[in-house]
């Protein structure tokens, strides 16, 4: 079955939305591995843990180290250096799986400024309910949401689609082998800004539990590596287009094991919110379009 393929099997089918469902507990994760370690230096052993098998096992990718390191800046050590950081002071989890999906609006515009791919009303009118909606979750901050937080977050979802665009620029033709390579660049700038900016490196590692290890584990082989791979596989065998609207239930999925798991819980303003945020992104990323898609492989949520 090519790209081409009108239907997806119910085997891919499924294997997406189990990716879906990885994807989306990688939220949970992560909180958890934040009351283990500094969130920076959490970071940074997510991606010590990839960049080990990919030194040891996966062929460099074919781009020049240029792009590489910019994609590895920008998709590691800005957008996951940022969310990080942005969960450990405070924000849900649930929330941020679906903030984090608004750098498919960033990748718009900045498609539109750098690339000149100029939007479709519908996206655009997606661009303004994601924004009302994102306002409205502002608004409930003196609540459940921290502002410092949430800003850092959106601005890890601007880091994430400039990633995009380098990605679209630089053409690329693997997925998977691109991010395992890319996973190279993140640690020491992660490891030089939790010297600079956080304390407890030490007592971390001294008190190293098996639940930190498995945070570590699961973020770096299950939720990039693995899910990378499986979304990479999907990718090559169907539409870009096909493949990247099931990227909106990681947020579904990301909300539902932060509340059954976490306890967590959303005011009104915050469910008003999200549901105008979701709205605007299926209206972008549903709205078909002529051209391919901003990256020739749908860079996937999360790397979260």
């Amino acid at each position: 079955m090519t790209k081409t393929a009108r239907t997806m099997s119910p085997w891919h089918t499924g294997l997406a939305v189990l990716v879906t469902v990885l994807w989306g507990f990688t939220f949970v994760a992560i909180k958890v591995g934040l009351g283990e370690f500094p969130p920076l230096l959490f970071a940074a052993f997510r991606y010590i843990v990839v960049a080990v098998p990919t030194v040891l096992f996966v062929p460099r990718h074919p781009m020049a180290w240029g792009w590489i390191i910019a994609v590895g800046i920008t998709m590691g050590v800005l957008q996951n250096g940022l969310l990080y950081v942005g969960l450990g002071h405070g924000m849900s989890p649930g929330l941020s799986s679906l903030l984090l999906q608004s750098q498919a609006l960033f990748t718009l515009l900045f498609s539109t400024l750098i690339l000149r791919d100029v939007p479709r009303r519908q996206q655009w009118l997606g661009v303004g309910l994601a924004l009302a909606g994102m306002g409205t979750i502002a608004l409930d901050r003196g609540g459940n949401t921290p502002l410092f937080g949430l800003t850092l977050i959106l601005a890890a979802a601007a880091a994430w689609a400039m990633g995009n665009i380098c990605i679209k620029l630089a053409k690329i033709d693997n997925g998977f082998q691109l991010f395992a390579w890319m996973s190279v660049i993140p640690p020491l700038p992660l490891l030089g800004l939790s010297v600079w900016l956080e304390s407890g490196q030490w007592a971390a590692l001294r008190s190293l539990s098996w639940l930190g290890i498995g945070t570590m584990l699961y973020t770096g082989l299950i939720s990039s590596l693995l899910c990378f791979g499986f979304w990479a596989y999907l990718v090559q065998r169907y539409s870009p287009n096909r493949i990247a609207p099931f990227s909106l239930l990681v947020p579904v999925f990301g909300m539902a094991f932060t509340v059954s798991l976490l306890g967590d819980s959303f005011s009104r303003l915050e469910i008003m919110g999200s549901v105008l945020v979701f709205i605007g992104l299926s209206c972008n990323i549903l709205t078909p379009t002529a051209a391919a898609a901003i990256a020739p492989t749908p860079i996937p949520p999360t790397q979260n």
